[in-house]
């Protein structure tokens, strides 16, 4: 099993442990709901050094990412990022990503789910094209998720750049708690604000320690990924191998907003897509929110008031701001509508459960 280079740390702290992605990581500190309420209403720290990074480099770069990805590459100046997925030749996605946009038709930087680093290599390499080279550097960055209302405040305090000045989606590289060459990007999967920090292994521990200390004051605290996936559900944040995968249409998915459609983009799948929009999709990945007590779990069915399956569970939890059972999942299009109300089959019972419009909270 991998570790990050803040495993010891993590152990020291007392951390429990488990196994995610072939890495030992935090999955709780001090407990889910506070974690969470921490990053909803002030500021905490996430260790995410289990996700890929990927340089895409040389000349065909551009045209490469534009046949490779879903959404315009071309439409990325330096600095700049965008969210997107690799179409996998049969309708469904191999993986979802985020491209930094390092030299502007020359070099990117491709930030894939711990999962699926290989699998994302590989997929690369097996359509590479003569004008591009790749440097899988996951096992060399380290990767910090400093998320919540006060992050930046705290963050600002640790560095020159003017972090009021990087817009959603954009990044700098820059010095930030004498560490130097440091990406700073204003991106995040909490939907509460904050920065991604990514930098080589042999810093970070530093980057953590100067981190915390300036926290202090504001109470920063370590965050575990059980709250890192309650968080993510209560903004509707797709998780690869829950809410899509190979086998998922990514328009059913509601990713039609980062697949375009667009002149001089021959992008995989774009044909089976294109049908796929025209003929209309058969379910959609929609939020809910359970009308009485109940936990919606990944793989409980959805269905009609007559308890007809209508669609499927792919992840569910208590959310700890509603303080009621949310969820995501696919549901037929005939009963997909915002403001329905569908029906989960929780063991015997069928709870109702309202359809709501993205974000749940």
């Amino acid at each position: 099993m991998k570790t990050t280079a803040l495993n010891k740390i993590h152990r020291e702290l007392g951390a429990k442990m488990v196994e995610f992605a072939g890495y030992d990581m935090p999955i709780e500190y001090s407990g889910i709901l506070s974690e969470h309420m921490k990053v909803r209403e002030s500021v905490g720290v996430f260790d995410v050094s289990h996700m890929g990074e990927i340089y895409v480099e040389g000349p065909k770069s551009l045209e490469y990412l534009q046949h490779m990805t879903s959404n315009d590459v071309a439409a990325l100046d330096h600095g700049k990022a965008q969210y997107c997925y690799f179409p996998n030749g049969k309708g469904g996605i191999v993986d979802d990503l985020i491209v930094y946009c390092m030299i502007k038709d020359q070099k990117y930087l491709l930030v894939v789910n711990a999962s699926n680093i290989e699998k994302d290599f590989q997929w690369l390499q097996d359509n590479l094209i003569e004008g591009v080279t790749l440097d899988n550097i996951s096992d060399r960055i380290s990767q910090l998720a400093v998320q919540g209302p006060k992050a930046q405040e705290i963050l600002q305090r640790l560095t020159t750049v003017e972090l009021d000045k990087i817009p959603f989606y954009q990044f700098v590289v820059g010095s930030i708690a004498g560490v130097e060459n440091v990406i700073i990007s204003n991106t995040g999967y909490t939907g509460s604000g904050g920065f991604e920090l990514y930098c080589e292994n042999k810093d970070i521990e530093m980057l953590w320690t100067e981190i915390f200390r300036e926290g202090a004051p504001e109470g920063i605290k370590p965050i575990g990924l059980a709250a890192r996936d309650t968080l993510r559900m209560e903004k509707g944040y797709c998780l690869y191998g829950n809410d899509i995968d190979d086998t998922t249409s990514p328009l059913e998915a509601g990713l039609g907003w980062t697949t375009k459609f667009i002149d001089n983009k021959p992008f995989i799948d774009r044909p089976t897509l294109e049908k796929e929009k025209a003929e209309g999709v058969k379910q959609r990945l929609r939020g809910f929110i359970l009308q009485e007590r109940g936990i919606p779990r990944h793989g409980y069915e959805i269905c009609d008031a007559e308890g007809n399956k209508i669609g499927v569970v792919t992840s569910g939890t208590q959310s700890p701001i509603l303080k009621q059972g949310i969820g995501l999942g696919y549901i037929h299009i005939d009963h997909c509508k915002f403001g329905n109300t569908v029906y989960i089959r929780v063991r015997k019972k069928l709870i109702p459960a309202l359809i709501k419009k993205l974000p749940l909270v």
